[in-house]
């Protein structure tokens, strides 16, 4: 894992893709939603989800190929915590989106300024 400090890469769309497909579901939000509070084991992941542990298995796959979640095996337990990296990867898309239709939206006030001027 990289230190928190480090600058984030740009993702790739397959990334964002990645990401935006993890947090579409809404048992995957509760997963993660549950891990806000610590790591945890799959079983007690489980337990409020009304789901299988095969199932919660699946949607901890997902959430960590999207950098969402960690899982680490400790002798028979398997252990879950959040991940920041798939966080920060979304964060950073959304900022450049967000920089790039502010700059857009600024330009057509501008635009709509010098109608309102020459008209």
């Amino acid at each position: 894992m990289s230190p928190k400090n480090e600058p984030a890469m740009p993702a790739t769309p397959q990334q964002i893709d990645r990401l935006f497909h993890a947090l579409g579901d809404p048992t995957r939000r509760a997963i993660l939603d549950r891990l806000t509070s610590g790591p945890m084991s799959v079983s007690r992941l489980a337990e409020p989800l009304g789901i299988t542990l095969t199932a919660v298995a699946q949607h901890l796959q997902i959430l960590g190929e999207a950098r969402l979640v960690h899982t680490e095996k400790l002798g028979r337990v398997r252990t879950c915590r959040i991940e920041t990296a798939g966080f920060r990867a979304l964060e950073q898309w959304i900022r450049d989106h967000r920089i790039a239709w502010e700059r857009k939206l600024d330009r057509l006030g501008e635009l709509l300024a010098e109608e309102d001027e020459n008209g």
